[in-house]
């Protein structure tokens, strides 16, 4: 198998596998419909475009010797995750008002694109998976390190991008599902919101990288 096919069919499963990005996602599109669910995977990509610049920095690295700063950002993203379950299951409804015909800017998609970039951005899982798998698909002798580095990362955001809008889609049939539904809606709440909730302590219990 060809490096590339490697570095693909490794994202694929990175992707697939479910995390709070995928839950985020799948919520957002059940909750407040597609287009805001697809603002939400802008935020995702800005993330994870900042964590390839960090791998590429050495972050991962600083953090093997600053176990303080990985215990800061562990704890704030663990945080920010449970807050997210808590405000999930706070709402009256998964599925409130939605308005297909909504427009694509203001403040409730910027409201979700922040949300999107700190769910990912807090997630210190996602800066060490770039700096594990990243650097191993580096040649010395193919060209400029940065640029080659540069190229993997575009790649990883891009197939990033092309998961989270599925996730997007079908939340937001979910959604449209829900809403014929709403004895199904509390239980599909506290659902995503014990998943989102279990994430952040499993993150709270997180060891620094080695």
């Amino acid at each position: 198998m060809s490096d590339s096919l490697m570095f693909l069919g490794t994202l694929i499963v990175a992707y697939t596998i479910p995390g709070p990005d995928m839950i985020f996602l799948l919520q957002t599109g059940a909750a407040q419909g597609r287009r805001q669910a697809l603002a939400a995977t802008v935020g995702l990509g800005g993330a994870r475009a900042c964590h390839v610049v960090f791998a590429a920095v050495g972050l991962a690295a600083l953090f093997r010797t600053t176990p303080w700063l990985f215990a800061t950002i562990r704890f704030v993203g663990a945080a920010y995750l449970i807050w997210l379950g808590i405000d999930i299951l706070r709402a009256r409804s998964l599925v409130p008002e939605r308005d297909p015909a909504a427009p694509i800017g203001g403040r409730r998609n910027t409201r979700v694109v922040t949300r999107g970039f700190l769910t990912n951005l807090l997630n210190p899982k996602p800066l060490i998976f770039c700096s594990v798998l990243l650097p191993q698909f580096v040649q010395p002798g193919a060209g400029p390190i940065l640029a080659q580095f540069a190229l993997l990362g575009a790649i990883l955001v891009f197939v990033g991008f092309l998961f989270d809008a599925t996730f997007a889609l079908w939340g937001a049939a979910l959604g449209g599902w829900l809403a014929r539904r709403p004895a199904v809606q509390a239980g599909q709440r506290y659902g995503f919101a014990s998943v989102l909730i279990g994430f952040g302590a499993e993150l709270m219990v997180m060891r620094a990288p080695h």
